[in-house]
Order: structure tokens, then C-alpha cells, then sequence
């Protein structure tokens, strides 16, 4: 009788595959004709494997205007993270800062090409902060959003203290900080706003996992399953009466690396530690843009203003909504999510 599988080892092979997609290019051009048609596909699928990024990206280019710049800081010469800043043009004032945290086998140059970072902010006149997980922290290059808690506390921490960095150091608006992400990335956003909910006017998650759902792998690929959910009780504890930032959840309805089940308990986690404040019930309504997948918005109002919002995308995967093409984990038939986040996020704080 063959051994079942545990479902956690199925989650890992799918966040995995790109890596190991690499690995079989790698092998099929050595065995080409010619060096001259094998060389361009050995350095990429070599680049691939060696960085822990599935589409290996340039730097981002300022064409529209605008300034990139990159940094590195964090808690001390061991704890430390490197950045990508995009600053649009023409702007005088303070500027809000949009927060965004790649995915697993993503960088900051990758995920700022997927999500169109820089046109995105000289469309909503923000900056853009991506911080990039370093190999030697995960070699997947994921957010440890999950483990034991003096692993989770300090990548919190040094994501803290990255932002603070910038926004001091730029003259950003400390009370326009929003952060959000994509998988991992995405269950880290939620995860900060957690632990230091005064930091942030605003959160979001993109297919991400369900925050402090697991302290170990095996957990958090159940957890990635949409079996497990996190204890309530002890992030009220921690909370002790602090509010929590509004909400907006992106899921697709055909993810299979990350169960759109994730985005219910999200939801139900945000609402659970808003008690004995009760939001209103949830209110649906559907969209589409032309021939993109059209999506279901579900909005919970506090104040009369939603606070808890869940959009549900038809037809999309583990993959970035709206990203660009020949990105992986990026679907660009999908509706533009930093768009629909940052609608969101305005509506916040307007």
C-alpha cells in the first residue's frame, strides 16, 4: 500500500516548481547543439537558481520620471535588509508610502515589474517602498511569516524599522504608511499590522496565507491548505485595546498554492479582534473591466465606511492580479490590484 502524502509537501512543491523549472532548463540547454543557443539559456536559468528569483528582473528604469533608489538598514549589521525606494516627480509635499512585500521567489525588481510599482504611484502620487528578503534568511527568498517567535518578532521588526528609516530620512507621512503583499509577502503585511497597528493607516493581503496560523512548516502548509486558523484570544492579549488598521483582502478563486479559504479567515480574524465593536454585515457587489476576470467585492462598514474589505477574483490563481506579462506569479488578465488597493487605502483615510 503506497504512503499517503502529507498535504504541507504538496504546498511546498508548488511554491517550489519554478525553482525547480530552472533546474530542468539548466540541464535541456547543456544538452543543445550550440553553445551560442545553449549560453543565453544556461546564465538565465543559472541566475535563477543561484538567486532564489523565478524571473530574474533588471533594476527598475525611471522612464516616466521619478527616482528609484536602494538602500539597506534594519537592526544592526546582522539584521539587516535591502530596499528599493521609488519616489514620483513633481511632488512637494510629504508623500504617503505604499509598502509592498514580495512573494516567495520574487525580489524587489521583479515584484516592482509586476505590479507596476512606479506608474502606479505617479498615477496616485505615492511612494513605494519594496524591501527584499535576503537569501541567506530564506532561500526561497520568502517573508518568515511563520516559525518560532524570535524568528517572526525580528523580520518584523526589521521591516519596522526599514519603514521608519524612510520615512524619516524622506519626509514621508508617518500617517500615511499602508503596507501590503503578495503570499508570504501578504501574510507578513498582516502580520506587522499585528504587532504594531499605530504604524500603519491601512493593510492588505494578495493570496496570502492567514497570519500566526503556524510555528512550523508542517502547520503553516495546513494553514496554507485553509486548515488552521489563528487563536484569537492571544492577539487580543497582545493587542491590549490597540486598534487594528483597516483591511482589504485579494484572493483568486483557483489558487492552488494558497486556498482562497486563507482570505475568509482573514476576515473573520480582522472582525473577531475588532470585538465588542461589531462591523456592519458584509455588503456584495460584482464587477468587471472588459475582458479581464471579473471579480466580487464584499465591503464590512465601521463608521459608515468600509473597514474590512474582501475582493474575490474569478479565474485567477496564485499569481499577482493584473501584473505585467512574463512575470511569474502574475496574471495580467486579471483587474489591476495595486489600483484596487490603493482605492481602498484612499477611501481610508479620506
Amino acid at each position: 500500500m503506497r504512503a499517503r502524502k502529507s498535504g504541507w509537501v504538496g504546498v511546498w512543491f508548488d511554491l517550489a516548481r519554478t525553482t525547480a523549472r530552472a533546474s530542468g532548463k539548466i540541464n535541456r540547454a547543456a544538452g543543445k547543439a550550440t553553445a551560442k543557443r545553449a549560453g543565453p539559456a544556461l546564465r538565465k536559468a543559472a541566475t535563477q537558481m543561484l538567486t532564489g528569483v523565478a524571473t530574474p528582473t533588471p533594476p527598475p528604469a525611471t522612464r516616466g520620471g521619478g527616482r528609484w533608489e536602494v538602500g539597506r538598514w534594519g537592526l544592526g549589521p546582522m539584521a539587516m535588509r535591502r530596499y528599493r525606494l521609488y519616489l514620483p516627480p513633481g511632488v512637494r509635499r510629504p508623500l504617503p508610502l505604499v509598502v509592498l512585500l514580495h512573494g516567495c521567489g520574487q525580489d524587489s525588481a521583479s515584484f516592482a515589474a509586476t505590479t507596476r510599482a512606479a506608474a502606479n504611484a505617479r498615477a496616485g502620487g505615492y511612494a513605494v517602498l519594496l524591501p527584499e528578503q535576503a537569501s541567506e534568511a530564506n532561500p526561497n527568498r520568502c517573508w518568515n511569516w511563520f516559525g518560532r517567535e524570535p524568528v517572526v518578532a525580528m523580520e518584523a521588526a526589521i521591516l519596522k524599522a526599514i519603514v521608519e528609516h524612510v520615512c524619516d530620512v524622506h519626509r514621508l507621512r508617518a500617517d500615511r504608511v499602508f503596507a501590503l503583499g503578495l503570499s508570504a509577502g501578504g501574510a507578513m503585511a498582516l502580520t506587522l499590522a499585528l504587532r504594531y497597528p499605530g504604524l500603519f493607516a491601512a493593510v492588505g493581503t494578495h493570496s496570502g496565507a492567514v497570519p500566526h496560523s503556524a510555528s512550523s512548516a508542517l502547520q503553516a502548509g495546513h494553514a496554507m491548505r485553509g486548515r488552521r486558523s489563528p487563536e484569537i484570544a492571544g492577539l487580543r492579549q497582545r493587542l491590549g485595546g490597540r486598534r487594528l488598521p483597516p483591511l482589504i483582502v485579494i484572493h483568486g478563486d483557483v489558487d492552488r498554492s494558497v486556498a482562497s479559504a486563507n482570505a475568509e479567515e482573514s476576515v473573520a480574524l480582522w472582525l473577531g479582534l475588532m470585538a465588542p465593536v461589531v462591523a456592519s454585515a458584509g455588503i456584495s457587489r460584482t464587477a468587471r473591466r472588459g475582458a479581464r476576470h471579473p471579480y466580487a467585492v464584499t465591503d464590512w462598514k465601521r463608521d459608515r465606511r468600509a473597514y474590512v474589505r474582501m475582493v474575490r477574483v474569478a479565474g485567477l490563481g496564485h499569481a499577482w492580479s493584473g501584473g505585467a506579462a512574463k512575470q511569474a506569479f502574475s496574471d495580467p488578465r486579471g483587474p489591476d490590484a495595486l489600483k484596487l488597493f490603493w482605492r481602498f487605502f484612499e477611501a481610508c483615510v479620506a
